[in-house]
């Protein structure tokens, strides 16, 4: 029978672990953003061409609606220019104030500005979704502060992404800064997941105990870093793509990989590291996990997972990078280190709970 600390850690649970989910179909979805090229959908933010909700015709703008969102973007990019002197990163300042790819500014596209707001949405969402699984946590205080603690952390980490996304608009999608936006989704990710599991925990004993070498963990730590090194390739690659596409108007999509040259043999061979480093942890996981436990079955996800991820990665390579693989191939990247995370912390425990 389910005691009342029972139920308070199983509804928290829940909501944490959708919170992941919805992060995860955002990044899904800016993917998405990313691939048909809408990020300068709204040209500002947080609102969408001065409106909560987008226009759909350029009718609805003014004749001279680019130089006036062109002059807020400017603003602002002074102000954060400023703020990164303060901050000692002079150089950083430096190349943004003088980048001239910023001063471009797109025509109004509506199928583009209404799925960066879907996109913006979403985010607002997950917001939503943060504030309730602190609200949640603050019920399990007497039983670990540490939980509420974090998902307080967790609420600040969304809140600077949010700013970080708005630096992203304002600088007419600086590559770099798009890499920053989403290793900051991905380490909300991880916050989430360990107070989830450091919530599991507080039921161990619904676990069951059992020593696995340390070797079994060490090898996931390995290939959590090596596929750590392989998104940020990824978006190297990914730039090299967006650079490509906007010389040849976006068209000669099959030209687009051999242009690319080393950074995408490096991004691919790279790959057969990977899938060397997790057979070997699989084939470890299973000699000495518990049978039918969550390290078997995640590790199962985690192979699955991972050669979906090659097998997009190879359709990207041989089929002129077909637009829709491009954001499966980010999420997948994405959920593979989430899935070593959930791995790494069950492994360090030495408590594998099963399946019901």
């Amino acid at each position: 029978m389910k005691t009342n600390t029972d139920k308070l850690i199983n509804s928290f649970r829940r909501t944490s672990f959708l919170t992941v989910a919805a992060v995860y179909f955002l990044i899904l979805v800016g993917g998405i953003v990313r691939s048909t090229g809408s990020g300068m959908g709204c040209p500002d933010w947080p609102k969408c061409f001065g409106s909560v909700i987008p226009p759909t015709h350029v009718d609805q703008l003014p004749k001279n609606y680019q130089e006036i969102y062109l002059k807020q973007r400017l603003a602002k990019n002074e102000r954060f220019v400023a703020t990164l002197e303060k901050l000692g990163f002079e150089k950083t300042a430096r190349e943004i104030a003088n980048d001239k790819s910023i001063l471009v500014e797109e025509e109004f596209n509506a199928t583009k500005t209404w799925i960066e707001y879907i996109n913006r949405l979403i985010g607002v969402v997950i917001g939503l979704l943060i504030i309730l699984t602190l609200w949640k946590s603050l019920k399990l205080w007497k039983i670990d502060k540490m939980i509420p603690i974090l998902a307080f952390v967790a609420l600040i980490l969304v809140m600077f992404t949010g700013w970080i996304g708005s630096i992203v608009v304002s600088t007419n999608l600086l590559a770099w800064m798009i890499t920053i936006h989403m290793l900051l989704a991905l380490g909300l990710v991880g916050v989430l997941l360990y107070i989830n599991h450091r919530s599991e925990r507080l039921q161990l004993d619904h676990g069951i105990r059992a020593e696995i070498p340390g070797k079994v963990r060490w090898i996931l730590i390995i290939g959590a870093i090596l596929m750590l090194i392989q998104v940020v390739l990824g978006t190297q690659v990914r730039e090299e793509i967006d650079r490509i596409s906007f010389a040849l108007g976006n068209l000669m999509r099959e030209e687009w990989i051999d242009q690319i040259g080393l950074k995408f043999i490096i991004h691919r061979s790279f790959s057969l590291i990977l899938l060397a480093v997790h057979i070997l942890y699989f084939f470890w996981a299973f000699r000495y996990a518990v049978r039918k436990s969550k390290v078997q079955v995640w590790s199962q996800v985690l192979m699955l997972v991972l050669l979906l991820e090659i097998a997009t990665g190879m359709g990207m390579a041989y089929f002129g990078i077909p637009a829709f693989l491009q954001p499966l191939h980010l999420v997948l990247g994405s959920l593979i280190l989430g899935i070593q995370f959930i791995l790494i912390l069950q492994l360090k425990d030495q408590v594998q709970f099963k399946l019901n």
